[in-house]
């Protein structure tokens, strides 16, 4: 099937010719009629699969023109790297239509992105927190909203933006179509979807958890940190490791990471997390693609839904925690008929999630021994260092000697010791009487 027997209109087609595309994706074929229907949707499919196109074509192709350029369709993702890649690629297949789109997101002025939306909007492409605080400022109207999308919900899941994004439902119109496009479902989503969708049609791509084909794994057991380092650059000399995505656990480590490639790849070396500012964060990322840089070291929280072409290795520098994100990582290599390899850097605390990751693959990960010539350091970096219960680090408090009594101390007069001790009422007339004292009882 081709993209003409979709029924698409002529400005999108001409948009996606001029892209080069011709053949729609499987989740683009499942998602076109489902979506055009009116019904909700629910879309399972992972990042390179073609699943932006997937609601932005029948969206578009739903659209209709209004004077007072309201926006129709309102797009919520994760990040702010996120929305520039999704508004792009609308504004990319609204080439020969009169469609204005605008992207929104926090950490920038606010005061210009409202300026642009006072221009007109017809699609909005936000993150949350920045789509709420231009509604409440009155920046924003959505009245007028037919479609509301849902990307990468289960990464907005992990971030905390639940609450937001009820929020941004409770102000939508009531008569809209719900689109909410994920790698996963978690359960948080399936709530989500319980609670705010009418009978929603489910669409996917592939298995979650099914890595493509095209894709050679393998892993190397390593020691440490900085063992790990000494792999890494010794392999990035190979001229076939071309564009090198590297994914680090934490923020930290990925700046210790980048500062240790700086002797001999610091023109090379781009780095993407959610401490960088934003105009770092693009730049990193267009350098990236436009291969001025070869190695982009990268968090899983800023490098979820990047659709960056052309990656020719993805290195796992650490393990994630959950196998799934093994899953799109190694998937933003072996793209468009090219095959991809990806590299993982193992220790003996990872042997837990490989067992994870081949069970959600139903596929073992080829193991590799690291060259005799890389040298193998035992010293820790402080991060890897075992962290110290509160017991050992507690100190112990010397136990108080008993004070030897001198010159200076006497035993008090035992009259004038306090002893607690209750004494009755009749024990203490009888002290004093010699005889035992009642308080007057009645004769019979």
């Amino acid at each position: 099937m081709a993209f003409n027997e979709l029924k698409l209109t002529t400005p999108l087609l001409n948009a996606l010719h001029d892209i080069g595309l011709t053949i729609p994706t499987t989740i683009q074929k499942k998602g076109y009629s489902t979506i055009m229907s009116g019904k909700d949707v629910v879309g399972i499919a992972q990042t390179g699969t073609g699943k932006t196109f997937a609601y932005l074509l029948p969206s578009l192709r739903m659209w209709s023109y209004a004077k007072d350029a309201i926006p129709t369709i309102l797009i919520i993702v994760p990040t702010r790297e996120l929305v520039v890649q999704v508004a792009e690629q609308c504004k990319l297949l609204t080439k020969y239509m009169n469609v204005k789109t605008v992207g929104v997101y926090g950490g920038a002025n606010m005061k210009p992105q409202a300026a642009e939306i006072a221009k007109g909007a017809d699609v909005i492409v936000a993150t949350p927190g920045r789509l709420l605080d231009l509604v409440l400022n009155g920046a924003l109207e959505l009245r007028k909203i037919k479609r509301f999308i849902i990307d990468e919900v289960d990464e907005m899941m992990d971030l905390g933006f639940r609450p937001q994004l009820i929020r941004i439902i409770d102000l939508l119109p009531k008569q809209r179509q719900n689109l909410l496009f994920s790698a996963t479902i978690t359960d948080d989503v399936d709530v989500l979807i319980h609670d705010f969708f009418n009978f929603p049609q489910r669409i996917e791509a592939a298995p979650t958890g099914t890595p493509l084909e095209k894709i050679k794994q393998s892993a190397y057991k390593i020691l440490n940190f900085n063992t790990k380092v000494n792999f890494l650059q010794s392999i990035l000399k190979d001229e076939t490791f071309t564009k090198v995505l590297v994914f680090v656990s934490t923020k930290r480590l990925a700046d210790i990471l980048y500062s240790r490639l700086q002797e001999n790849f610091a023109d090379k070396t781009g780095i993407i997390h959610s401490g960088k500012a934003q105009n770092h964060r693009f730049d990193a990322v267009n350098k990236f693609e436009d291969g001025t840089c070869s190695i982009l070291i990268a968090t899983d929280i800023v490098a979820r839904g990047l659709d960056i072409a052309e990656v020719s290795h993805v290195i796992n520098f650490d393990i994630p925690n959950e196998p799934e994100n093994y899953i799109h990582r190694i998937g933003r290599t072996g793209r468009a008929d090219k095959d991809g390899i990806a590299i993982s850097f193992v220790t003996k605390d990872d042997a837990e999630k490989i067992v994870r990751i081949e069970t959600l693959m139903n596929k073992k990960i080829a193991g590799k021994r690291v060259p005799k010539e890389i040298e193998v350091v035992k010293e820790l970096i402080k991060e890897e260092l075992p962290e110290l219960s509160e017991k050992k680090l507690a100190t112990k408090v010397p136990k108080k000697k008993p004070i030897e009594k001198g010159a200076s101390f006497h035993e008090k007069k035992l009259k004038n010791q306090k002893v607690n001790v209750k004494i009755r009422h009749e024990e203490k007339m009888k002290k004093k009487y010699g005889r035992p004292k009642t308080r007057g009882q009645k004769r019979k």
